[in-house]
């Protein structure tokens, strides 16, 4: 006599699950399973985002320094491009490129809150050197108001520059 499960389960007193509670059974812990996928999902996204946003997102800074390219060969033509915040007391702004070896600066004077929000500086022939790109605003009284850097590399091409 060959014995099933459930002649076997009978005999002992369990109970043998039908396999329509056995499929009820996976189908809750599929939906439980998928359930915490989403929330683990969801957590890692705003965890992604939140680190991507710079810090102190949403506030203003009165002056930022963008300089490209930020590693470059020399002899090098680098863009800074200075943004400030619109502010009646802006009376000028001078950016400065400084190495070991090497000084360049340039001033320009602004017109308060009439200034054009972003000025662009261009330093040609720059020579190889590790540089701190500043910018500097200053106000109606002369004082500085704000600074921004960057830092730059100018690496020697192996031709003598």
């Amino acid at each position: 006599m060959t014995c099933s499960r459930r002649v076997i389960a009978a005999r002992c007193g369990t109970h043998e699950p039908d396999v329509r509670e056995l499929a009820g059974e996976h189908a809750r812990r599929v939906v439980a399973t998928v359930t915490a996928m989403k929330v683990r999902f969801t957590l890692l996204g705003l965890l992604l985002f939140s680190s991507a946003l710079p810090l102190g997102a949403g506030t203003r800074e009165p002056l930022a320094v963008r300089v490209s390219p930020a590693v470059s060969f020399a002899p090098a033509n680098l863009i800074v491009r200075a943004t400030i915040e619109a502010d009646a007391g802006n009376r000028s702004i001078e950016i400065i490129a400084e190495s070991s070896e090497f000084y360049r600066s340039s001033e320009i004077q602004l017109d308060g809150d009439n200034a054009p929000r972003t000025n662009t500086f261009e330093f040609r022939s720059v020579p190889s050197g590790t540089y701190e790109v500043k910018a500097i605003l200053y106000g109606a009284d002369g004082q500085p108001r704000a600074q921004a850097r960057q830092q730059v590399n100018v690496i020697a091409n192996g031709a003598g520059h």
